[in-house]
């Protein structure tokens, strides 16, 4: 046993939760970034700002983007593995093969067919990553063995999984969407205070909700929750950080401040009460809506909210719902709460400081 342990810890395949849930999935998104994500935000320029031949330009790009998110996955998660070029390069058709493998099931007496979509490719990539590395440089035709145990594993466990997945993440998806249609402020109030939390911590937000593929009302529950947190920390921490922090979280991510609520869980009250607000005020009041990935994306690179406008269109309700959901109410919120806080010593000076 201790022989089979070293011969993969040599090959760099050593399991753990923080690679394969931490490193991976935060890759993953990236993936979804660089492709799914992008389609959306070119289709809205499009469809909102350019017309004519550019919005035609446009539009084709989106269409690539968007056909390439398994393969974008399959590199993004094969490279946090450290694969070498043969297996990411294999581990790209493995992406696509776990994104877009069809499933017939039969759903309220009518066939459908469903793909396993983003969770899919995420397991089959993981999967067969794992196994193109143990073969990688073991053979004198490994130009021709990597690959083709790469792809073989990859289209295995496709088959073996993705069906399970696609009717799991289906309805996952269906019941959120339903419970928060029927009880908006309840389940407001839950996705945007959970999805803004995953949101800080190191795991992927943008990768959970693509998976599952939350939409409409509760998915501008979790952009709200999403905002509050950045946009919160952002500001509260102002005396701490400065312009830089301020930029650095409220456009970047409030994961920075995974460190510090370690040390002060504390800091973490105001950003999650005002998520607490802002979600249900989003799926009530505003009925802002989003789809997927951009809905756990926040204001990084301001996503989140060209995820609303894409999801709700470009209506005056909407546009002052993403005004005030995304940065103004997060903002007085979570600096009237943190200021209680501090006024009562929860938190104190220094405790929200980056180390920039």
């Amino acid at each position: 046993m201790k022989k089979l342990f070293d011969f993969c810890r040599k090959k760099g395949v050593v399991p753990s939760w923080k690679t394969y849930f931490i490193d991976a999935m935060s890759a993953m998104a990236l993936g979804l970034f660089a492709s799914l994500l992008m389609s959306t935000i070119l289709d809205t320029l499009a469809d909102f700002i350019f017309k004519n031949e550019t919005a035609d330009f446009l539009h084709t790009i989106a269409g690539y983007a968007s056909g390439a998110s398994g393969m974008a996955i399959g590199c993004a998660v094969a490279g946090a593995l450290k694969a070498p070029p043969l297996v990411l390069a294999s581990c790209a058709v493995v992406g696509s093969i776990g994104y877009s493998l069809p499933t017939l099931f039969t759903i309220g007496g009518a066939e459908k067919t469903l793909t396993a979509g983003p969770a899919g490719a995420f397991f089959a990539v993981l999967f067969a990553c794992e196994m193109g590395k143990l073969v990688c440089k073991s053979t004198k035709v490994d130009i021709l063995v990597t690959p083709s145990v790469t792809l073989l594993a990859g289209y295995g466990i496709s088959a073996l999984l993705c069906p399970g997945i696609s009717f799991v993440m289906y309805y996952l998806g269906q019941f959120i969407n339903y419970a928060t249609d029927m009880q908006p402020i309840l389940m407001g109030i839950i996705i945007s205070v959970v999805v803004g939390i995953i949101l800080t911590l190191p795991i992927s937000s943008a990768a959970i909700c693509a998976m599952i593929g939350i939409t409409g009302i509760a998915g501008g529950a979790a952009a709200a929750g999403c905002c509050a947190q950045m946009v919160g920390f952002a500001v509260i921490s102002y005396r701490e950080n400065k312009f830089g922090g301020l930029v650095a979280q409220g456009l970047g991510t409030s994961m920075l401040q995974m460190g510090n609520i370690c040390r002060n869980p504390r800091i973490w009250i105001p950003s999650i009460l005002a998520s607490a607000i802002t979600g249900p005020l989003a799926t009530t009041v505003f009925k802002l809506k989003c789809t997927g990935v951009s809905a756990g994306m926040g204001t990084c690179g301001l996503v989140g909210p060209i995820g609303i406008f894409s999801a709700s269109g470009s209506g005056a309700m909407t546009i002052i719902g993403v005004i005030l959901i995304c940065v103004v109410f997060p903002a007085i919120l979570s600096l009237l709460f943190s200021e209680i806080l501090r006024k009562i010593g929860w938190i104190k000076a220094g405790d929200m400081k980056l180390e920039m």
